[in-house]
């Protein structure tokens, strides 16, 4: 099915299909406001563009009769031209001037954030367009904090015209490509023989509405209102900061006539780390031991910090205590700071054995005497059989093997794997 044919118009609108013109008419206004991509933030724009134009595209086809009576017949399909329907995009001028009694459509609207009225009737943001980029910080950066300095170049308001673009008692003429409005109206394609009418800024006038004449435009700008400065900024990242955290320059974007310049936001990303994983403020990382010293203990520097200290352990048996391999040693405000505050996470130290190398014991003594420091090995629960057979066997099989080309969903370890996700054990069908 086409997804022309799936769209419900009267609940686009939030309305039944016996709604009278006045309700349509106010269900629209409702939408128009609550949808408009001006209204929302940044983030959430793309989402309220989408609703804004289907909500447009409903009061169009819905608040003329015949139209209206097409839909009520044939849906959607009335309207693709693939399947012979009309394809007619709306008019928004007139849309607007029967919602808002021919007040020019949103340029000239009170209480629509964002969009003060401008010369010309132009639509003029509050404020400019947000410049955001990714900042790459290392761990050890984000232990310590960390403040760089950077070179930014960025459009400035043109101190000799003040914005107008023309010289000192020049007079502007209105912008004879969009009549003076700073914008103009487009079409764009939005479904199969469905389009809609946007307005989008003058690129003649860059969205001005006015122009001079070449002798006339400002000599240091050159009409454009605006010109390039550098400057430097700082750029501060507080002990603790995280993955995701924005860090925002207030109003170092660049700058338009009659508008509040946006902000520089920087997203910090957190760089992968050789020694240390970060959950919060917690810090985790592996602590290779021997296993002597998994059995006897040790007293050493076991890794360095992310602020360059060496972290010592002074780990003793005398309880004949040992470590053993996945133990976990957690040690108290040795993670991350927390921002704002004389707080730190803990580290979390997860145990590794080395064991020696093949052939390390070279002789019975020794094999001997190892035995002896050891407790013996327990006693089997189980009787003995009577039958016993002494087997050959394999070092270092792979586990993968296990039941390799059978089809059993439970070769290669996957049986396990299936236990520990599901509760308990599966059963095959055979």
């Amino acid at each position: 099915m086409n997804d022309i044919d799936e769209i419900d118009l009267y609940e686009v609108l939030g309305i039944t299909n016996g709604a009278s013109k006045a309700e349509i008419k106010k269900a629209y206004h409702k939408a128009a406001l609550s949808h408009h991509p001006d209204k929302v933030a940044e983030e959430e724009r793309d989402e309220a563009e989408v609703r804004f134009k289907s909500a447009k595209q409903a009061y169009e086809i819905l608040s003329d009769d015949d139209k209206r009576h097409l839909y009520d017949t044939h849906g959607m399909s009335a309207f693709d031209p693939s399947k012979g329907g009309m394809g007619e995009g709306p008019d928004m001028d007139d849309i607007f001037a029967q919602m808002f009694g021919g007040m020019g459509g949103f340029g000239g609207m009170p209480g629509m954030g964002g969009m003060p009225g401008g010369p010309g009737g132009r639509n003029v943001p509050r404020k400019g367009r947000n410049v955001e980029q990714e900042y790459e910080v290392t761990l050890e950066e984000l232990y310590k904090g960390k403040t760089t300095k950077f070179s930014n170049t960025k459009n400035v308001v043109c101190q000799q015209c003040k914005g107008s673009g023309g010289k000192a008692g020049a007079k502007s003429h209105a912008c004879s490509v969009c009549s003076g409005k700073g914008s103009k109206a487009v079409l764009r394609q939005v479904g199969p023989g469905l389009v809609t009418q946007e307005t989008v800024p003058c690129s003649t006038c860059a969205g001005s509405g006015q122009l001079f004449k070449d002798k006339e435009r400002c000599k240091k700008c050159k009409g454009k209102k605006v010109t390039e400065s550098k400057n430097v900024l700082e750029l501060y990242i507080p002990r603790g900061a995280r993955q995701g955290d924005r860090i925002v320059l207030a109003g170092e974007a660049d700058q338009l006539p009659d508008q509040e310049p946006g902000d520089i936001i920087f997203t910090l990303t957190e760089a992968e780390h050789d020694v240390f994983d970060r959950a919060g403020a917690d810090l985790k990382a592996e602590l290779r031991i021997s296993l002597v010293e998994a059995l006897t203990g040790f007293n050493r520097v076991v890794l360095t910090h992310l602020d360059g200290r060496g972290i010592q352990l002074n780990v003793k048996q005398p309880n004949g205590q040992i470590l053993r391999p996945g133990q976990v040693l957690r040690v108290p405000g040795e993670g991350m700071p927390v921002k704002k505050s004389d707080h730190k996470g803990d580290l979390f130290l997860v145990v590794e054995i080395d064991f020696p190398e093949d052939g390390w014991i070279r002789n019975d003594a020794a094999i001997q005497k190892i035995r002896d420091a050891l407790p013996p090995p327990e006693d089997p629960e189980e009787p003995i059989p009577e039958d016993i057979d002494e087997v050959e066997f394999e070092f270092d099989a792979d586990e993968g093997e296990f039941g390799a080309g059978s089809g059993d969903p439970r070769a290669g370890g996957d049986w396990e794997d299936d236990e520990e996700e599901e509760g308990g054990p599966q059963c095959a069908t055979q």
